[in-house]
């Protein structure tokens, strides 16, 4: 037996510890890295606010009472680089002379955008036949819920509606 086996074998520990504190740091710093952006998406909807912007839609005059149309509008979450992309759209009815109603276009069974018919006064979503009244309930298919509203106001002689991010309530929530 060499004298100097046990100082080897010493030294094989110590280095194979050395590097085992070595793997299970970088694990661990690795580890901290890929967590940081699961933790920053888990708390983000807690601390950041949904930005909801007026926007004018038009004059009052050129809306006839009792009539749904299609209107165009700036997203609430536009980018400079945005383009066409940062239009969304609505339907705005007008009720009476100051009452107006803005629907979402997007079914809350699937989020597939929506068409007014005009002669039998529905909503209609072409994706699984989902049917909205002309009030945005439902009146058959698989939507459960009804369409959203957006709120709707009258300034300076200008319709305006409150535009937000994509609503959250655009899709249905699966319930048990």
């Amino acid at each position: 037996m060499n004298k100097n086996e046990p100082v080897m074998e010493e030294m094989k520990e110590s280095r194979r510890s050395f590097i085992v504190k070595l793997l299970l740091i970088g694990n661990a710093i690795v580890a901290l890295l890929v967590s940081i952006p699961v933790i920053g998406a888990l708390i983000a909807p807690l601390v950041k606010s949904e930005k909801r912007v007026w926007r004018v839609i038009g004059p009052i005059d050129r809306f006839e009472i009792g009539k749904t149309v299609l209107i165009s509008y700036k997203d609430a979450l536009q980018y400079s680089f945005s383009g066409t992309t940062g239009h969304t759209a609505a339907y705005l009815r007008r009720v009476s002379e100051g009452e107006f109603i803005a629907f979402s276009v997007n079914c809350t069974h699937l989020g597939c955008p929506v068409r007014w018919i005009d002669d039998a006064e529905l909503f209609l979503c072409p994706c699984h036949g989902g049917v909205y009244n002309r009030d945005g309930s439902n009146a058959s298919g698989p939507p459960r819920l009804p369409l959203p509203k957006y709120p709707v106001r009258i300034r300076n002689n200008h319709v305006e509606i409150e535009t937000s991010p994509i609503p959250i309530t655009t899709l249905e929530k699966e319930t048990a």
